[in-house]
């Protein structure tokens, strides 16, 4: 594995925080994100525009928008699901969003009423406008290892959903395994599979840590060439969907471990760490990141 650079994609905020029984008051949203900034993250996801209805966790996401001390070079993006979450999502002046579709036909018939074929087609339209507006658009592809209705996912499905949202104009392509239920070599024949018709170079890797395997997941990924990983800080997050669910793997598990290995990610992993503490301290919930509660150790790191 070579020396080089990964960018970290942290979706604490968003990812993280929607599934909280307790609403997160707006101000503690936006510490949040400015504690990650300050650790040295350069891309946040903030925010959903989704129905407040369906995710009240997210009903303030105009004003967690409004509030942003924007800093250069820092990206801010937010997911939105449909036309009038765009609309919100414009209006609140928001310069990328992201888009999700499902490998899985049942999982896209149970989350959102649409078969695969009928979520693009909804998506188009928001694209279409975002990229006329001069926004970025990122693409989600979840259950890609693993779906809690149909059970195992074809990887070609997983092919097409992706060159799908990519077709759309999404800069990037985000593989999720919503559920943990991948191992490496599953995560690797994925990852090789995709890369074969969109270039690595576009692609990011998004792994739960329900059965342990997240951090193993990611170092096969690493290997086969990603270098976009998309983590929360704390562990902070979990699929609805699935037992057990432990949360996203921690960005501070993710960091430690990539700095171990040579590889840079701009982030101060005590800042990190201190900021993980922090928000669990907040929400009253244990932390989900080994990293966070042991601390760094003692190992030389490439920051």
């Amino acid at each position: 594995m070579t020396t080089d650079a990964v960018r970290i994609v942290e979706v604490g905020p968003r990812d993280g925080l929607q599934n909280e029984a307790g609403f997160v008051a707006t101000a503690v949203k936006l510490e949040l994100i400015e504690r990650l900034v300050c650790a040295g993250n350069s891309t946040v996801e903030v925010a959903s525009f989704v129905s407040p209805k369906w995710v009240p966790q997210m009903a303030d996401a105009a004003d967690v928008v409004a509030g942003l001390n924007r800093r250069a070079g820092v990206r801010y993006p937010v997911l939105v699901p449909n036309m009038a979450g765009y609309e919100r999502a414009r209006a609140a002046g928001v310069d990328e969003i992201a888009i999700f579709g499902a490998a899985s036909e049942a999982f896209s018939q149970r989350n959102i009423n649409a078969s695969m074929a009928e979520s693009i087609e909804r998506f188009r339209p928001v694209t279409e406008h975002a990229l006329a507006d001069g926004l970025k658009v990122r693409g989600y592809v979840s259950t890609v290892l693993g779906c809690p209705y149909q059970g195992v996912v074809p990887i070609a499905d997983v092919v097409r959903m992706a060159t799908a949202l990519h077709a759309l104009g999404c800069y990037e392509i985000s593989l999720g395994d919503t559920i943990g239920a991948g191992t490496p070599a599953q995560a690797r024949a994925m990852l090789t599979a995709v890369a074969s018709e969109i270039p690595m170079n576009q692609l990011a890797v998004h792994f739960h840590d329900t059965r342990g395997q997240a951090l193993a997941n990611v170092y096969a990924c690493l290997d086969a060439g990603v270098r976009v990983v998309d983590t929360s800080v704390a562990g902070l997050g979990g699929c609805p969907y699935a037992k057990g669910a432990s949360g996203n793997l921690a960005s501070e598990d993710a960091v430690f471990m990539l700095h171990g290995l040579g590889l840079s990610t701009g982030i101060d992993l005590d800042t990190l760490i201190a900021t993980g503490r922090w928000i669990c301290a907040h929400l009253g919930r244990a932390n989900g990141s080994k990293v966070g509660l042991a601390g760094r150790a003692f190992c030389k790191e490439t920051g």
